[in-house]
């Protein structure tokens, strides 16, 4: 498959996570009584890879995700020459995203993407904190984003291992999506994702984008070290 339709798919796919996982947190996620809530929102983004790793994934591989294509380069399943035109393609499809998706929401009055706009955050910018209290530490975030990408990375290698059960890898990492934002949505708003931090805190414009090192570097990490774990730990060599 040339670049060129890899490098779209990874865009179409970014910008469907992207824009469905963060749509449902600012258009549904409240609205005004009966909202999706936590639950549909961690529902949303898995919904989002399952969808698109079926309708795409046979052309990119379905990453859609910066720390998923390190993770998978690290685990020795992606050549290192393609890591840098993925990331671009899924950048730009996760800011085109949050472009569309700020346009629709400036629709309703009182519209403040300053005052979120699904962005990742820690401390005063954690969803627990109240008035800029009680939230999550920056060490809470790093921890977390670290641990949970780690293991999706894990999922995805076993999931997409020669050995594991054909056709229902998207399944299973669309769930592993759904369950790491149920865990993480009130310590950081989950991220696992550079591509959908940044996405958003562009349009935040402000906390989210003095705090969005740590949403690109943790996730990169805990991608490299989950892949690495499956490499060494749980791969087999026959």
């Amino acid at each position: 498959m040339s670049m060129g339709k890899r490098f779209t798919a990874e865009f179409f796919g970014t910008f469907w996570l992207v824009f469905g996982g963060c749509g449902s947190a600012v258009i549904a996620a409240g609205f005004p009584t009966l909202g999706i809530g936590f639950v549909g929102v961690a529902l949303a983004f898995g919904l989002t890879v399952v969808t698109m790793a079926y309708a795409v994934g046979h052309i990119s591989g379905g990453h859609f995700n910066p720390a998923v294509t390190v993770g998978l380069c690290a685990g020795g399943r992606f050549p290192a020459k393609d890591v840098l035109p993925y990331i671009v393609a899924q950048v730009i499809g996760g800011i085109a995203a949050g472009g569309v998706l700020y346009l629709i929401a400036s629709g309703k009055a009182g519209f403040d993407a300053s005052a979120g706009f699904a962005s990742n955050g820690y401390g005063a910018h954690s969803p627990s904190a109240v008035n800029g209290v009680g939230g999550y530490s920056m060490h809470a975030a790093i921890l977390i984003e670290l641990v949970l990408t780690a293991f999706f990375l894990i999922v995805i290698h076993g999931a997409t291992d020669k050995r594991a059960p054909a056709g229902f890898a998207p399944l299973a990492i669309g769930l592993a999506l759904t369950l790491i934002h149920l865990i993480s949505i009130p310590v950081t708003n989950t991220s696992v994702n550079p591509a959908r931090s940044t996405g958003v805190a562009i349009f935040q414009g402000s906390w989210a984008l003095e705090q969005l090192w740590l949403f690109w570097l943790i996730p990169l990490i805990g991608g490299v070290v989950g892949g690495l774990i499956y490499r060494h730990l749980l791969e087999s060599k026959d």
